[in-house]
């Protein structure tokens, strides 16, 4: 088997796309001490700012996506696009050349379609991870060009054009996520008295809309406290909820099962206790939850493109470990019954586990070393 040496990984976008890449590149350094790795992407995308915190070499290529309007604005910034889509592959070629890699990683955003494509047609072995049930517009349109496409599920294959080269691997889940177990867990947040745990966010930055009704969900809980409840605001929507529960006349301090983070900082930790997750259908979410094998409640943003968290939400609520609400449907009171409802149900509960449970692999990281090492053989 060739010794891999030099390893570009190109991704960007969101941190589902970024933190599977430096998993991966984690765990090559680990099997293979002294591989070189470099991180391409975006200029301006959160890569920028995350690969180097991770401890990688970053370059970039002037890449920018395509927005789906024709106000002025947005035209504006297609017609940039263009310029970047034109410019880009020569940017590609002269990093290739300076680096000389001996394989071609992408996993996800549209900073990863110039490097692919400017690997695979210098002949160098190239391999892309599509984190979401279907493939996003970039896995699409390199399809043709990468040696392997790496899915999450069984159920993605049939999304290809070229199944044969799609290899059911998982998606990375940092290891800490697994480093107690689940009453452990409890015991350190300090909510094993019996009562389950509901944990929900909407990302980073939270999400205006979906905060106002977990305010109002809060509220409800405060008559009986029947489950312990975990809620990252987000940066933007922390303030916002204090105010509205206020406004409510609810002291959260006052209800000590009830917590309002604005970020859930030891996720690992939270989500290793949790019972059922309420969440986006992003896809590092989707990830977590079938690794650990937990229950969730997803309302799929509905502002992302190609409607990809539905798609990833629907793939789990049809393998029986998710039920889907579309935020057009949902009310604070829908959630709050939808909650109950599932949690007074233990035998529903722990068949949504175990189906939560077929869909993850632990060792995603582990398979997908194996295939990289296959194709550069």
């Amino acid at each position: 088997m060739k010794k891999i040496k030099k390893v570009i990984f190109t991704c960007g976008g969101t941190a589902g796309h970024i933190n599977p890449a430096i998993a991966l590149a984690q765990r090559m350094q680990r099997e293979n001490p002294g591989v070189e790795v470099l991180f391409v992407g975006a200029e301006r995308g959160l890569e920028k700012d995350l690969v180097p915190k991770a401890g990688y070499d970053f370059k970039t290529v002037r890449i920018s996506s395509f927005h789906r309007s024709f106000k002025p604005r947005e035209i504006k910034h297609n017609l940039v696009s263009v310029v970047n889509l034109v410019r880009s592959p020569r940017e590609a070629r002269t990093i290739l050349k300076e680096f000389q890699p001996d394989v071609v990683i992408g996993t996800g955003g549209y900073a990863s379609f110039p490097m692919v494509k400017a690997a695979a047609k210098a002949g160098i072995p190239t391999a892309v991870h599509e984190s979401n049930a279907v493939p996003g517009l970039t896995t699409e349109l390199l399809e043709p060009f990468a040696d392997v496409i790496m899915v999450g599920f069984e159920s993605c294959r049939k999304h290809y054009k070229h199944p044969e080269k799609v290899m059911v691997t998982g998606t990375p889940v940092r290891g800490d996520f697994f480093a107690l177990t689940k009453q452990q867990a409890k015991e350190k947040l300090g909510v094993a008295d019996g009562r389950p745990l509901v944990v929900s966010f909407w990302g980073s930055l939270g999400a205006s809309g979906m905060n106002r009704q977990m305010a109002d969900m809060l509220a409800l809980e405060t008559a009986k406290e029947p489950f312990h409840h975990i809620h990252g605001a987000g940066k933007s929507g922390y303030a916002a909820m204090m105010g509205l529960l206020a406004e409510k006349g609810v002291d959260i301090s006052a209800h000590p099962s009830l917590q309002l983070r604005e970020y859930i900082y030891d996720m690992d930790l939270v989500m290793r206790a949790a019972d059922l997750v309420i969440s986006r259908a992003g896809a590092s979410t989707i990830s977590e939850l079938t690794a650990l094998g937990v229950p969730a409640l997803m309302v799929p943003s509905p502002y992302v493109t190609n409607n990809h968290q539905e798609k990833n939400a629907r793939a789990l609520e049809e393998n029986g470990g998710a039920v889907v609400l579309l935020e057009k449907d949902c009310t604070p009171q829908k959630l709050f019954q939808e909650t109950c409802a599932i949690l007074k149900n233990e035998q529903r509960l722990r068949e949504m586990e175990r189906a939560m449970a077929s869909l993850g692999i632990r060792d995603a990281t582990g398979r997908i070393y194996e295939v990289i090492q296959n194709i550069t053989k």
